[in-house]
C-alpha cells in the first residue's frame, strides 16, 4: 500500500486512533511509494511557489489556552476540558435549505440512519447532510469506482493514501472538482473564518496545478510512529526503557518468555530504522549533505536496522502470531500482557489506554523516548504531511452552492473549546453523553451507536491533544514527548511540494517490502539484500532518483 507503514493499519475502530496523530498509514515516509498506478505515469510536482500563491491567509482560531503548548509542529495539549464553551458560529449554513450530499469513510459498524447526534449538527449548522459513509477498508474501491464514473456527491472526503493509488488522481482532481482558489485564496478566506485557522503548510498539501483543490485536515502530530512500552510492567520488573539499540535488545530478551506466553515485541521495524539514523520521509528520498539523492535503502544505516530485526526475529522476540503474519491485533495483546512494546501511531496511544485502565487501573502505556542506535548519536524521526485527508467539492455547481458548501466547511473546522466542536465529537448532552465532575463529556452506548466521525471527517480542524480524568498524564505525556521529539525531525527538502510518484517506481512497492520481509523473517538470507537492492534500481529506482533531484532542482532546492 502506497506510503504505509506498518502496525497501524486503517482498520481501526476510531479513525482519531490515527489521525496524528502521526499515524503510520498516512505518514509520507513508506519504503517507496504506491500501489496500483497507472503504468506510464512518469511522475509530477506543483511547485511550492504555485502552492504558496494560492493559499488562504493563517488566522489563529484558538480559542482556549493550552495547559501544555506544544513546540511546533506538535499540537497543543489540553489537560483539562473547558468549564465554558464559545459559540464559533451563528449564521446558518445552507440558506438554500437543499440537502448536501457526501462521502467518509468509517472503520466500525455503520451508524444507523435514523440518527440523534446528525440531526442535532445538522440543525445547528442550518443544514442537512445526507452521509454515505462507506467502510474504510474498502474505501479506496469505492473511489476508484465513483471517479471513474465521475459520479461524485457534493463533498467528498479523500484520504491521502487513497490519492496515490488512483490512477492518474492529478489530473482527475481538476476534472471532477472545484476550483478553491477564487473562495479562499489569501484574504478571501475572511468569509469563512474558521477555515483560516486551518495550518498553512497543510493548505499548501492542498494545491494541485496551481490550484487550490481541497480543504485539508492537518494532522496533531508529525510523527507517523511512535514507540510504545508497558511502562507499569517494565518497572514492576526493574526494567529501564531503553535508549540505545543494544539497551532495546535487551529489552527484548528480559521481557520474552516464551513458557510464560510472553514476548517482548510486535513490529519495532519503522522505529529500528529510525533509532539507527534512517530517514526518508519523502517517500523514502533524501537529500544528502553534497547534493546528492539518495534512497533510504542505499544507507549502511538502513542495513544495519534490517540486520538488528533478522535478529529480533531469529531471537523470536516478536510475538509468534505476529512474526508468522496471522493478523493478530497488537493491541489486545498489548493490553493482555502478551507483549510490551510496539510502534503503530500517536493517536492509537489514548484509544489504547483509555479503555485499558477501565479493566487494569494499574496500566500505563508510555511513548519511550527517542533515543539513537548508540550513546551520543542522535537518531532520526520522519515527518509525516502536515495533510492526511482532503475534502473535495463537486464541480460545476455554482458560485452559490459552493459558497454554501464552505459555509458548512467552515463549521466543521470549529477549534475546541466551542459549542460546534464538542456537538461533533460528543453529540448532545443528556442524549448522547453526561459530565463528570471535571465537566468531562462521558459518552453512552448511543454514542458509540451513532457516531462515526461524520463531521470529523468531513473538514479539517486545528488539531489538539485533549486528556481525560481517567487518563489524567496522557495530555502531558503525548506533547512532552512530542516536543523532545521535535529536534530530530528529518528535514525534508521537497517539502511544500506536490509529489506524484512515478508509476515505476510505485509498482515496485509491494514486491520489494516483501522482499525486505522475507529477509527480516529469515526466509530470505541477508546476503540477497544487495541483489534486491540492485535489481530495485534497475526496475525503476534510478529512474526515480532522477525524477525527485530533477523536482528539486526545479524549485531551486
Amino acid at each position: 500500500m502506497a506510503n504505509t507503514l506498518p502496525g497501524a493499519s486503517t482498520n481501526r475502530r476510531n479513525f482519531l486512533g490515527l489521525v496524528g496523530l502521526g499515524a503510520a498509514s498516512l505518514a509520507s515516509g513508506g519504503v517507496l511509494a504506491g500501489c496500483s498506478k497507472e503504468p506510464g505515469v512518469d511522475g509530477s510536482a506543483t511547485t511550492a511557489e504555485e502552492a504558496a500563491g494560492v493559499i488562504p491567509k493563517f488566522k489563529d482560531s484558538t480559542l482556549v489556552q493550552p495547559d501544555i503548548k506544544g513546540v511546533r509542529p506538535m499540537a497543543d495539549g489540553y489537560a483539562k476540558y473547558p468549564t465554558s464553551l464559545a459559540d464559533a458560529v451563528t449564521d446558518k449554513a445552507v440558506g438554500s435549505g437543499k440537502p448536501v450530499t457526501a462521502t467518509t469513510p468509517w472503520w466500525g459498524p455503520a451508524p444507523p440512519t435514523a440518527n440523534k447526534l446528525v440531526e442535532a449538527v445538522n440543525a445547528d449548522m442550518g443544514a442537512v447532510i445526507n452521509f454515505s459513509i462507506q467502510d474504510g477498508n474498502t474505501y479506496g474501491d469505492k473511489l476508484s469506482a465513483m471517479l471513474g464514473a465521475r459520479d461524485v456527491p457534493e463533498l467528498t472526503c479523500i484520504p491521502g493514501w487513497e490519492t496515490n493509488k488512483l490512477a492518474r488522481f492529478s489530473e482527475g482532481v481538476h476534472a471532477l472538482f472545484e476550483d478553491l482558489t477564487p473562495y479562499l485564496a489569501g484574504d478571501k478566506v475572511n468569509a469563512y473564518p474558521l477555515l483560516a485557522g486551518l495550518d498553512s503548510v497543510a493548505w499548501q498539501e492542498s494545491v494541485w496545478g496551481g490550484k487550490l483543490m481541497a480543504v485539508p485536515f492537518p494532522v496533531d502530530a508529525p510523527y507517523p510512529t511512535v514507540l510504545f512500552y508497558r511502562k507499569d510492567v517494565a518497572d514492576e520488573r526493574g526494567i529501564a526503557a531503553p535508549t540505545t539499540l543494544d539497551e532495546l535488545w535487551d529489552f527484548g530478551k528480559k521481557l520474552t518468555n516464551e513458557a510464560k506466553g510472553e514476548w517482548a515485541f510486535g513490529d519495532i521495524w519503522w522505529e529500528v530504522q529510525q533509532i539507527c539514523g534512517v530517514g526518508g520521509s519523502e517517500n523514502g528520498w533524501i537529500k544528502q549533505a553534497d547534493g546528492k539523492v539518495v534512497n533510504k535503502m542505499e544507507l549502511p544505516e538502513y542495513k544495519r536496522a534490517l540486520e538488528f530485526m533478522t535478529k529480533v526475529y531469529a531471537e523470536k522476540l516478536i510475538h509468534p502470531d505476529l512474526a508468522s503474519s496471522k493478523g493478530g491485533d497488537v493491541t489486545t495483546l498489548f493490553k493482555g500482557g502478551k507483549i510490551f512494546m510496539y510502534a503503530t501511531g500517536g493517536g492509537s496511544w489514548k484509544e489504547t489506554w483509555r479503555p485499558a485502565v477501565q479493566t487494569n487501573p494499574k496500566f500505563n502505556m508510555q511513548a519511550v523516548k527517542v533515543f539513537g542506535a548508540d550513546k551520543g548519536q542522535a537518531p532520526v524521526r520522519l515527518k509525516a504531511r502536515s495533510a492526511i485527508i482532503w475534502t473535495f467539492i463537486k464541480k460545476d455547481l455554482g458560485q452559490e452552492r459552493v459558497q454554501e458548501l464552505l459555509r458548512v466547511l467552515n463549521y466543521t473546522a470549529a477549534p475546541f473549546g466551542t459549542k460546534e466542536w464538542e456537538l461533533q465529537n460528543y453529540g448532545v448532552e443528556g442524549t448522547h453523553f453526561t459530565r463528570d465532575a471535571s465537566g468531562t463529556p462521558v459518552t453512552n452506548d448511543l454514542y458509540v451507536k451513532e457516531f462515526a466521525n461524520q463531521y470529523v471527517f468531513l473538514g479539517g480542524r486545528p488539531p489538539v491533544v485533549v486528556g481525560g480524568p481517567d487518563i489524567p498524564t496522557y495530555a502531558g505525556d503525548f506533547v512532552a514527548w512530542g516536543n523532545d521529539a521535535t529536534q530530530y525531525l528529518e528535514k525534508n527538502p521537497w517539502e511544500g511540494i506536490k509529489v506524484e510518484t512515478p508509476s515505476e517506481q510505485a509498482a515496485l512497492a509491494q514486491p520489494t517490502e516483501d522482499k525486505i520481509t522475507d529477509i527480516q523473517r529469515g526466509r530470505t538470507p541477508i546476503s540477497e539484500f544487495d541483489k534486491i537492492l540492485s535489481d530495485w534500481k534497475a526496475a525503476g529506482g534510478d529512474k526515480a532518483r532522477d525524477f525527485y533531484a530533477k523536482v528539486l532542482a526545479d524549485n531551486g532546492r
